[in-house]
């Protein structure tokens, strides 16, 4: 890896701030679920490590994703290995689809009439909030909120000022930081270590914006939206560092049965999935 490569993902490590917990939570979504959930102790310190993350606060991490039900622990000999439970999964898929998945365009909108949804859970949902307890969102199939009534509105064709219900501000400056960050991320350059460091980098910084992305259609979206950009530049990244990470981990992450597999059936559609929109 050059020293100019090294010096990127430093510059990049030092605005992340990373969280140790939300970085564990995006190795296992992007290393270790598509490759049996399972992954060592030590494995996990290291590529923590790589971050500037302690073993201390890795191994404080994973408490908490324990006691939040996230994570199980199990012993082998000496070793302690942690998985992915069960109850995790729902989260863990929605976030891999939307990261890997070819993108689905809404069907119309969802009008969501909820006197207990408060505005605040409703922006984590990505919804818009129209006035008292209507909200709305893009209807792509998602399931009705427990006790909410739902009308099916409209087609996504229709023209209209619909972008007004939600703050976009924050994720137009969210996407901008994102591209500054990794612009100039030269793949090639970097050793195989490396790449799953930055993949991992890029994953955990994408993510964080566009999970709080609604992903309206693009007739209702303000001019100039980067949303897109950045959308090409993560999956272009993505792919082109896949190689190299992957034969770190074959080579360099282990789990109950010894070290991961390069690639599986989820990581191959996933793959395609990327590649789909490039």
């Amino acid at each position: 890896m050059s020293g100019q490569s090294t010096e990127t993902l430093k510059e990049i490590v030092s605005a992340l701030r990373l969280n140790a917990a939300a970085f564990i939570v995006t190795i296992y979504g992007d290393v270790v679920v598509p490759r049996g959930g399972v992954l060592w102790t030590g494995t996990l310190i290291d590529l923590c490590a790589r971050v500037g993350i302690s073993e201390t606060l890795v191994r404080t991490a994973v408490s908490r994703l324990v006691a939040a039900d996230q994570l199980a622990g199990e012993r082998i000999g000496r070793r302690s290995f942690y998985r992915l439970r069960s109850s995790a999964e729902a989260a863990f898929m929605e976030a891999a689809n939307l990261l890997y998945g070819p993108d689905r365009p809404a069907r119309g909108w969802q009008i969501i009439h909820d006197p207990d949804l408060r505005p605040e859970d409703a922006r984590r949902q990505r919804m818009g909030h129209m006035s008292g307890a209507v909200f709305i969102r893009p209807d792509r199939g998602q399931p009705a909120p427990d006790g909410a009534l739902v009308f099916h509105a409209g087609d996504v064709t229709t023209a209209g000022p619909l972008a007004e219900f939600w703050d976009l501000s924050a994720l137009r400056e969210g996407y901008d930081r994102f591209m500054r960050l990794f612009g100039d991320l030269e793949p090639g350059s970097l050793s195989d270590a490396g790449a799953l460091v930055a993949r991992l980098l890029l994953v955990h910084a994408y993510r964080m914006v566009l999970l709080r992305d609604p992903r309206l259609p693009p007739q209702h979206l303000p001019p100039g939206w980067n949303g897109v950009e950045a959308r090409v530049l993560f999956r272009g990244l993505y792919l082109a560092l896949t190689p190299a990470a992957h034969r770190h981990i074959a080579a360099g992450c282990e789990g109950v049965e010894g070290l991961l597999t390069a690639e599986t059936e989820v990581t191959n559609r996933r793959h395609a999935g990327l590649l789909a929109a490039v």
